[in-house]
């Protein structure tokens, strides 16, 4: 559901990428050099970064390109979800981020849900494996699958952290003002819908 110009933009930069990790040739790594100079020429003009910015972002990225991987906690309570409000943009959001290496998705959720909201868990299960292209989040300049957790609280208590600035319980028929960076509308109502339904199976798509 992405738009066109970034599915363009994050294909030449995935062969750029793949090509100076793996090209010995002078000439081809020049050739691929420009390829990332052009892909972030397309992303700056779409959005409001300037090519240099882009190009750092992508100078860091090393080996063979592969999609992101971001994890979100789902923890019910009186059938309310947790959610917590960005710094970033102020605006709501499950507890969650990048995965960070050395640690599984489920050490990651645990580990983001007690930095962004306070609360102790344990993850009980996966529900939900979405490729974001397929969901109307905004253009971002890499690809994610988002894996969505759910869990239990076993202690702590609500706590801001240094990336939120609010913690709280909505129901499904109060829900604020959505971070669609991280997760959209129509996501947690697929998550309260597993609520309801404990025994529906994983989606995947």
């Amino acid at each position: 559901m992405s738009n066109q110009w970034l599915e363009w933009a994050r294909r030449i930069q995935s062969i750029s990428q793949a090509g100076l990790t793996f090209s010995k040739d002078v000439f081809d790594i020049e050739r691929y050099e420009e390829l990332q100079k052009l892909s972030a020429e397309i992303m700056a003009s779409y959005t409001n970064m300037k090519p240099h910015q882009i190009m750092d972002l992508f100078k860091q990225e090393k080996g063979y390109q592969t999609p992101k991987v971001d994890v979100r906690g789902v923890v019910f309570q009186n059938g309310k979800l947790l959610l917590v409000k960005e710094k970033h943009d102020h605006k709501w959001a499950l507890p969650g981020g990048f995965c960070e290496v050395g640690l599984s998705p489920s050490e990651n959720v645990v580990k983001e849900i007690k930095e962004e909201a306070g609360y102790d868990v344990v993850a009980t299960k996966l529900l939900a494996i979405l490729d974001m292209n397929k969901h109307p989040h905004p253009p971002q300049l890499y690809h994610y699958y988002k894996f969505f957790i759910q869990c239990d609280i076993v202690g702590g208590e609500a706590l801001i952290g240094t990336e939120t600035s609010d913690v709280n319980f909505f129901s499904e028929t109060n829900l604020p003002t959505l971070s669609t960076s991280r997760n959209t509308l129509s996501q947690l109502h697929m998550l309260f819908d597993y609520g309801r339904n404990p025994n529906k199976p994983v989606t995947i798509d």
